[in-house]
């Protein structure tokens, strides 16, 4: 199994995973010629895509989603109540679930939903297996919840987000409604929040740990890695910071 992130942080949202016969786009949060675009930097074809895998409705998250969906014949799966949403417009073939569902499978790729606390209708995370190999992915989450830390032990491979630094949260720009909403418990975590997590699960089992969802305007890479790096210098070598205008490239496992 291999994955990379096409970008990531407030203006877009899309990661790349591929095992056996099967490559999932989860989210496309840029436009489709964008998306395409950013595939084709890793050589991967748009229509060589199986499916899409959406987290939640927010545009950051599915703003090319029905249009690489119609013109590339994907079937897109998403909960129920994402899918009530109705903000992705028409698609040609929707799976539902449900994010407290059991395990299934799209083609080689085994998909573990788990819900997150955020300020969507149904939102959800997920770890991704192929036979022995785990790769967690938790972004938009304002908690950590025992659920959450129980999902995310034995990963090879971790995207988590280190969305904001609270100081730099606390003086910068936004007003005092938007800092609350996303430093609140349904809004995103920020990079002690992540450093306490990495603290609490089994994190010597990690190739990559890769830094996702970065505020451009409240957070810094160098800060998200410090953050990191505090719970264990061993992880240096392992740690990708991810930006919104770059792809990690692939990451193998």
């Amino acid at each position: 199994m291999r994955f990379a992130l096409l970008g990531s942080g407030s203006r877009g949202n899309a990661t790349l995973i591929e095992a056996g016969g099967t490559r999932l786009l989860v989210d496309c949060g840029f436009s489709a010629r964008e998306t395409e675009r950013r595939l084709a930097w890793l050589d991967v074809a748009a229509d060589s895509l199986d499916a899409i895998l959406v987290t939640h409705e927010h545009g950051d998250h599915i703003q090319g989603l029905g249009t690489m969906a119609r013109r590339h014949g994907l079937p897109v799966w998403m909960t129920g109540g994402t899918r009530r949403q109705g903000r992705h417009g028409d698609l040609p073939e929707i799976h539902a679930f449900s994010s407290h569902q059991a395990a299934f499978s799209i083609g080689d790729i085994r998909v573990s939903p788990f819900p997150v606390p955020h300020d969507a209708r149904e939102p959800v995370q997920f770890v991704f297996g192929h036979g022995p190999s785990r790769l967690g992915m938790l972004t938009d989450s304002g908690a950590i919840t025992p659920h959450i830390l129980e999902l995310l032990q034995d990963c090879d491979a971790l995207m988590l987000e280190c969305n904001h630094d609270m100081d730099m949260l606390a003086q910068g720009p936004y007003p005092p409604s938007l800092r609350a909403r996303v430093g609140g418990r349904l809004g995103h975590l920020n990079n002690r929040q992540a450093a306490d997590l990495l603290r609490r699960i089994d994190h010597g089992r990690l190739r990559h740990l890769v830094a996702a969802h970065l505020s451009e305007k409240n957070n810094t890479p160098e800060l998200a890695a410090e953050a990191l790096l505090s719970v264990s210098a061993s992880l240096e070598a392992r740690v990708t910071v991810s930006t919104q205008d770059e792809t990690t490239g692939w990451l193998e496992l």
